[in-house]
C-alpha cells in the first residue's frame, strides 16, 4: 500500500510533515533516483534519499515519546545555526534511528512550553489548523489597552496573511501606575508571530511573551528554563486523544520524575554547564576567525 511521501518521511522521524513538504519542494528528496515532487506516493520497496542520504525506514515504529521543554528567550527553533547561537535541540536526549520533531515553533524572543516528539503523525496533527488545538500565552503589553481594543482582538483583525483573533483574553491584575499590563490569551492556530502581530495591529508593543499551555497540557510550574522532562503514558495519550490518534500501550516512562529539590538542582546545574560550554565554544570560534 502506498503512502504520501511527506507522511513517510515524518513518520520516520526526519521532521514534521509541513517541514517535509518544504524539503520536497526544494528538491532535497529523491525516490528511486528521481527528484521527488509534492504529491508523490511511495511503497515500502521504494528507495528514498534525503540530501543524498538513504532513508532507513522503520518497519516497526517504536513507542511514541514526547518531551516538554521550557524554552528560554534567546534560543532558536532550528536544528543548526551558522552563527553558533543556541538552539532548542542542543540539550535534548539522543535518539537512535529517529529524530526529535518540534511541535510548532516559538520565535527567539518568546519563552515557555515547547513540545517535541518522535512521532511525525502526532506532531502534524497537533500543529494542523483542522484540529484547532488551543494555545495559551501569558503576554505583557506596553501601552494603553482599552476595552474597545480587547473586543476588536476577539472579534477579528485583518493581518497580512488573513483574519486572526484571540479566542479569549483574560486581564490580569496590575499596578494602576504601570505602563505594562499582563494578559492571558488563547488562540487555535500557530501562524508566525501571530500573538505579537495581533497586539501590534492595535499600536501596542509586546514586551514579554510566554507560552503556558498547548492543548490540554500546561507547563509544569517548577520546570526550570532550558530544562526538559519526558511525559509519561497518561500525558502522551491525552495529547493523542485530543487529535484522534489511537492510544499508545508502550512507554519508556512509566512514572514521571518528581520535580523535587534534588531533581531541580541537577537540572539547573546541567543547564548552567551547557550555557558555559556554549559561550566558550562561541568565543573560540570568534578567536579562530581572527
Amino acid at each position: 500500500m502506498s503512502e504520501k511521501l511527506q507522511k513517510v518521511l515524518a513518520n520516520n522521524g526526519v521532521g514534521s510533515r509541513r517541514e517535509m513538504e518544504k524539503w520536497i519542494e526544494q528538491g532535497r528528496v529523491s525516490v528511486n533516483g528521481k527528484i521527488a515532487t509534492l504529491g508523490d506516493r511511495v511503497e515500502l520497496a521504494d528507495q528514498i534519499r534525503v540530501d543524498g542520504h538513504p532513508l532507513a525506514r522503520n518497519k516497526e515504529r517504536g513507542a511514541c515519546r514526547v518531551l516538554m521543554y521550557n524554552k528560554p528567550e534567546g534560543e532558536l527553533c532550528s536544528r543548526n545555526d551558522p552563527e553558533g547561537r543556541a538552539t532548542v535541540f542542543d540539550r535534548l536526549p539522543h535518539l537512535v534511528g529517529e529524530r526529535w520533531i518540534a511541535v510548532g515553533r516559538l520565535d527567539i524572543n518568546t519563552s515557555g512550553l515547547l513540545l517535541f516528539t518522535n512521532d511525525g503523525e502526532l506532531a502534524n496533527r497537533l500543529m494542523h489548523p483542522s484540529h484547532e488545538v488551543e494555545r495559551e500565552y501569558a503576554v505583557r503589553v506596553f501601552g494603553e489597552v482599552t476595552p474597545a481594543i480587547l473586543r476588536k482582538l476577539c472579534k477579528g483583525v485583518e493581518l497580512e496573511d488573513g483574519m486572526a483573533k484571540f479566542n479569549h483574553i483574560h486581564v490580569r491584575p496590575t499596578d494602576d501606575e504601570s505602563q505594562n499590563q499582563w494578559f492571558n490569551v488563547t488562540l487555535s492556530e500557530g501562524r508566525n508571530r501571530e500573538v505579537r502581530r495581533l497586539w501590534e495591529s492595535q499600536g501596542l508593543q509586546v514586551s514579554r511573551l510566554i507560552r503556558v499551555r498547548y492543548g490540554n497540557l500546561e507547563m509544569f510550574k517548577r520546570l526550570p528554563q532550558g530544562a526538559w522532562i519526558e511525559l509519561d503514558l497518561e500525558n502522551v495519550n491525552a495529547l493523542r486523544d485530543m487529535v484522534k490518534l489511537a492510544p499508545e500501550t508502550e512507554t519508556k516512562v512509566h512514572t514521571m520524575d518528581k520535580l523535587d529539590h534534588t531533581k531541580l538542582s541537577r537540572m539547573r546545574r546541567s543547564v548552567r554547564k551547557h550555557k558555559t560550554n556554549k559561550v566558550a565554544a562561541h568565543r573560540q570560534r570568534v578567536k579562530t576567525r581572527r
